[in-house]
């Protein structure tokens, strides 16, 4: 789930006024952040009672919905890519963002400016009436409800948190996507992986496709695929991925489609590749109402671009893992290109994350860590989060602020020295703010 941005309220944005439509972006997100007391509430029918307003629930545009625990950022934008090359309208809805909102609505390739996003926050504002949304519950009207303005052909949305109570999944997906399963957010979706699948399972429908990335997931996701009479089509069994030495091949057993000799994906990270393979289900899955050509495919493989994976900025590498899985990612990427040096990791996570599974999985691959505070109330300390880098057997110290920690590394490092931010969203969106914006 994001965390929203800590943004002043300005003007008349403060307290608890009905909110103007001439209000700045900046003003409407604060105000969104004080109208539910909760910053989580899972759940659907305050979304379902105002999409149904604002005739939202039955989109003319072909839906698919991505979920799972890793990876779904990276899918989201190969789909977005593949379908546009295909020259179909896409509307791409993913959270959170790292530098600005505007990355979460982006339409045929283009972030929706501040002025449509208001003017979405102000119809879903009137037709919410007294109902208290969520930060994300608006955030998600207001992307369907730009799709619709702009007359998508095709809307791909990735889920915030879970599946089945996510605001995503008021809309009915035509086929979805689940990539993986880890352990992440067990507060609030279960204690191990069979009751997370469940929840990400939530976004399967009756009859339609229901893939699966992941060759061996938990067996609630098979079975309430099952369970609903969906079509399952899951890694290893409904299709396959061969890698090449250069390139990759894959294959459906269920439509027998077949694209061999297929580039590799652009972002970096073996786990892409079975990314991609989930991605070319779901474009197979609904080739009858979205037919691609091979040209489109690769296309889509040889631009994909995701801001902070594995990043690399000269000297810095920006990387949003912030769970076991994503830190082993990270890690695998770091052993695939050594460097001569010293590496050297800026951390900062947040308290309800599995900060000592991420150590662990990054200990034997840094050599020094720069310990960075999150912003409460969920953020980690920097002393705590140095006290759990020193169990896992790192050389690690307590900087302060991320701004701090990234001083002290660069102070340290030698030129054939890399530096590493890692841990969450917000510490690599202070991170690149530091080093100098997006470089998109």
């Amino acid at each position: 789930m994001p965390l929203p941005p800590t943004e002043a309220v300005s003007g008349s944005a403060g307290g608890g006024t009905r909110p103007q439509p001439d209000w700045p972006l900046a003003d409407w997100l604060a105000w969104q952040e004080r109208l539910n007391p909760r910053a989580i509430e899972l759940g659907l029918e305050r979304s379902r009672v105002v999409a149904g307003r604002v005739g939202l629930l039955t989109p003319a545009a072909v839906t698919a919905t991505v979920g799972g625990t890793n990876g779904k950022g990276s899918s989201v934008a190969l789909a977005d890519g593949i379908w546009r090359a295909a020259g179909y309208r896409v509307g791409r809805y993913s959270s959170p963002h790292l530098l600005r909102y505007n990355e979460r609505i982006v339409i045929d390739g283009h972030e929706a400016t501040d002025n449509a996003i208001c003017r979405a926050f102000a119809a879903i504002d009137v037709a919410r009436g007294s109902l208290p949304l969520t930060y994300f519950e608006f955030g998600t009207l207001a992307a369907l409800w730009l799709f619709r303005e702009a007359r998508c052909d095709v809307q791909v949305l990735e889920v915030g948190l879970g599946g089945r109570l996510d605001a995503v999944n008021i809309v009915d997906a035509d086929a979805a996507l689940v990539t993986n399963i880890g352990l992440d957010h067990l507060d609030w979706l279960g204690p191990d992986r069979e009751a997370i699948g469940f929840e990400k399972a939530g976004i399967f429908r009756k009859g339609r496709p229901a893939i699966c990335a992941e060759q061996a997931p938990p067996l609630s996701l098979g079975a309430h695929a099952a369970a609903i009479g969906a079509d399952w089509r899951q890694a290893g069994v409904a299709f396959d991925v061969t890698r090449g030495a250069s390139n990759w091949h894959w294959r459906s057993a269920v439509t027998a489609t077949e694209w061999r000799d297929l580039p590799p994906p652009a972002l970096p990270g073996a786990i892409q590749i079975d990314n991609a393979g989930g991605v070319l289900a779901l474009v197979d899955a609904l080739s009858d109402r979205l037919p691609v050509t091979r040209a489109a495919i690769d296309c889509g493989l040889r631009t994909l671009a995701l801001a902070g994976r594995f990043e690399r900025r000269g000297q810095l590498i920006f990387d949003v893992a912030h769970n076991a899985e994503s830190a082993q990612v990270l890690a695998d990427n770091l052993r695939a290109v050594p460097v001569s040096g010293r590496t050297r990791l800026v951390l900062g996570m947040l308290s309800d994350k599995p900060v000592a599974e991420v150590c662990r999985a990054l200990a034997p691959v840094v050599d020094d860590v720069y310990c960075a505070r999150l912003p409460p109330p969920r953020g980690l300390g920097d002393d705590a989060l140095r006290t759990a880098a020193h169990a896992s057997g790192m050389v690690a110290r307590a900087c302060g602020t991320v701004a701090d920690a990234l001083r002290a590394a660069r102070a340290d490092a030698a030129g054939d020295d890399r530096i590493v931010v890692c841990g969450s969203f917000l510490t690599v969106a202070e991170g690149m703010q530091l080093q100098g914006g997006s470089q998109e």
